[in-house]
């Protein structure tokens, strides 16, 4: 796609052509507010100028007027402000003489005092200033001596052909809609970019069976387009990669499977002739050997065991069957199992189980086997410690089990290494029966302990 298109296409473009729509309403706001008046003006057929338009105009005119009438004497004045009516015919005009007599009142207001005095002069311009109606108050001649001339006027009348709060209810109108148009605009902009951001969220949070989310139809070429397409490229290479890694998982476990049957033949071959050899005359040195050999032969037999059980665990084809258990039994009979393995190795064994029963709903043969691995893992890595304890304690909270040596730990090197597959099959052992297991281990010796998982 070209640099130009995905301008045009972009989020950027869009808004910035919200921005410029708004602005340009703005400037045609007053140009078409305008004709508007004009065209309403046409159809009401007041195309009159209107003499109350300009406040300015009235007011020079009226105080030009009454400057010019200062050696004029009362009829003239009278005959003036006739005058100034028919130019004003809505307005209401008098004038006060030097005496404070009220004279020419066109039209009669009753409620103007007939003789003024300094109070009613006070009051008067103190209810007119800046008030409805709208007036205007000149001295005659420019001498306060030779009285004064008064114009009011409502101020409904002062403006253009239509009244200036017409005029500003208009603007307000069209500012509003200007208004309610742009966020109307941005919301649904924004509507859409958030309903676009949601379902990218919802295509990440489902996944199908295999835990990988599922690919986004584009529909515009956007910068939100360019990111679902990263992510469907980034579904796709995590599908590659999945479909890769269980074709070597299927490869490695049947690897695993035909070299535990390749092995277990020739084994058992080898451990057959060892048992010979040791019924022959052997010197102290022959029978070392032979006591080595039957021991690598024994720990070869486990490493395999372990490696056919962790396939069959990892490809879920090793039979759970859970049931209630008595564990302090269970765990009694594998102590005893071992007890003459740990008696040759000279280990120092304590073991403390309660005399009542403790229920697990565990598999048996399993609980047999992770204690086996964890003891014989005591017997190749802890030897030089010389002791393993083993308890089952029971608490108000819950019971568990307590394997102790004190050995290097499991971090320090041994003279027997192992492959590490034993203590993986007790962990998915444990996980797959709701139990769980913590480790202590230092450089005085290992603690683990076994307790359900609640």
């Amino acid at each position: 796609m070209s640099s130009q298109v995905r301008w045009r296409q972009s989020l950027r473009a869009r808004y910035l052509l919200i921005i410029f729509c708004a602005l340009a309403l703005w400037i045609i706001v007053f140009p078409v507010l305008a004709i508007l008046m004009q065209l309403s003006q046409s159809f009401t057929g007041n195309t009159e100028p209107n003499p109350y338009a300009s406040n300015e105009r009235m007011e020079k005119h009226w105080h030009d007027t009454a400057a010019s009438l200062g050696q004029a004497s009362p009829e003239q004045i009278a005959q003036q402000l006739t005058q100034l009516k028919s130019e004003y015919p809505k307005a209401s005009m008098f004038w006060v003489d030097g005496s404070g007599h009220t004279r020419n009142m066109l039209p009669v207001q009753a409620q103007l005092p007939k003789l003024w005095t300094a109070v009613d002069s006070i009051s008067f311009m103190k209810k007119s200033y800046d008030r409805d109606p709208y007036t205007i108050v000149s001295f005659i001649g420019k001498q306060p001596e030779k009285g004064f001339m008064v114009m009011q006027l409502p101020r409904k009348l002062m403006g253009n052909t239509f009244s200036k709060s017409y005029n500003y209810n208009w603007l307000l109108l069209v500012q509003v809609a200007i208004y309610i148009l742009f966020v109307m605009l941005s919301w649904q902009f924004f509507k859409r970019i958030r309903n676009r951001l949601v379902r990218l969220e919802e295509a990440m949070t489902f996944t199908d069976d295999n835990g990988i989310p599922h690919t986004l139809q584009v529909v515009r070429e956007d910068e939100i387009g360019q990111v679902e397409h990263a992510f469907n490229r980034m579904i796709d290479d995590l599908r590659t990669s999945r479909q890769r890694e269980q074709e070597e998982e299927h490869l490695r476990k049947k690897l695993i499977a035909n070299l535990s049957h390749d092995i277990r033949t020739p084994l058992t071959t080898i451990r057959a002739h060892a048992h010979s050899l040791k019924e022959e005359p052997l010197s102290a040195q022959g029978v070392s050997s032979i006591t080595l050999m039957d021991t690598k032969i024994n720990d070869l037999g486990h490493l395999v065991d372990n490696l056919l059980s962790y396939t069959l665990l990892a490809a879920k084809r090793y039979t759970l069957q859970l049931q209630p258990v008595d564990i302090v039994r269970l765990i009694r009979e594998s102590a005893a199992n071992w007890y003459p393995v740990l008696e040759q190795e000279k280990f120092d064994i304590e073991i403390d189980l309660p005399d009542h029963a403790i229920m697990w709903c565990i598999d048996p043969q399993w609980m047999k086997r992770i204690m086996d691995n964890l003891i014989q893992n005591v017997v190749r890595h802890a030897a030089n410690g010389r002791y393993i304890g083993i308890q089952v304690l029971s608490s108000a909270a819950r019971a568990r089990i307590v394997i102790t040596d004190k050995g290097p730990g499991m971090q320090r090197s041994t003279d027997t290494k192992g492959s590490g597959i034993g203590m993986s099959i007790v962990t998915v052992m444990l996980q797959d029966m709701g139990l769980v297991s913590t480790v202590r281990t230092g450089e005085y010796g290992t603690v683990i302990e076994i307790s359900p998982d609640f």
